[in-house]
């Protein structure tokens, strides 16, 4: 088992998510609530992840990313750093490749609760904060809990964006999906099979653990 890459994916995943919440939470909610011109496009435009094979919107961030041009020029003038071949470069490209999946779920549930509920609580004096926070939040719950889940797990299981961003760089890039195909490469079929066993172990129990604790929160208190 390569422990080096599996705490590097769950690392990955961690931090993904500790952005994909509050973005997926605004985006969700603003799209579940507002009309405006363009929403068709930037609905699409949040989709092209699920739609794009993961090298090609690799392909896109890496030349995005590059410290020779645009948003790399300037990161590496600025700042003397970049995006390409190490892990905050990673970490911004996992969640842009998991936009759709924190943000869909999210807006089904905002979208799933009904304005007269809203309406009501701002009738009662609540402001917009205690409104999200005391009424929104918890009747969305389940979509938040499930967009976590979808994001954590494929996050964990990334390959082509991490590969095309990141390489494949030992304790700073390598992921447990890298590290499996490594083995594959060099005939290592026991590591890869013990490393991919594992894996998907972990997801399940990481999922099962989720799916209980979103369950726990149905109950009703006494």
């Amino acid at each position: 088992m390569d422990w080096q890459a599996l705490t590097l994916s769950v690392k990955l995943s961690l931090v993904t998510l500790l952005f994909l919440l509050p973005i997926g939470i605004i985006f969700g909610r603003w799209l579940a609530y507002r009309q405006f011109f363009g929403k068709s496009l930037v609905q699409t435009l949040l989709t092209l992840p699920l739609i794009l094979p993961p090298t090609v919107l690799g392909y896109y961030l890496l030349v995005v990313f590059s410290p020779n041009q645009g948003l790399g020029l300037w990161l590496s003038n600025t700042f003397g750093t970049t995006l390409v071949f190490n892990f905050e470069g990673l970490v911004l490209a996992s969640v842009i490749f998991n936009l759709p999946f924190a943000i869909q779920p999210m807006q089904r549930a905002f979208a799933a609760i009904p304005r007269e509920i809203r309406e009501a609580a701002a009738c009662c004096g609540m402001s917009p904060g205690q409104v999200l926070w005391k009424i929104e939040l918890p009747l969305a719950w389940h979509g938040i809990v499930s967009a976590m889940v979808m994001s954590f797990a494929h996050t964990l299981g990334e390959f082509g964006i991490v590969l095309m961003v990141g390489g494949n760089i030992p304790a700073e890039t390598q992921t447990i999906a890298i590290s499996i195909y490594d083995r594959v490469q060099a005939f290592d079929d026991h590591s890869a099979a013990v490393m991919s066993f594992s894996l998907l172990l972990f997801s399940m129990m990481t999922i099962s653990f989720t799916y209980w604790l979103s369950e726990r929160s149905e109950k009703p208190h006494v």
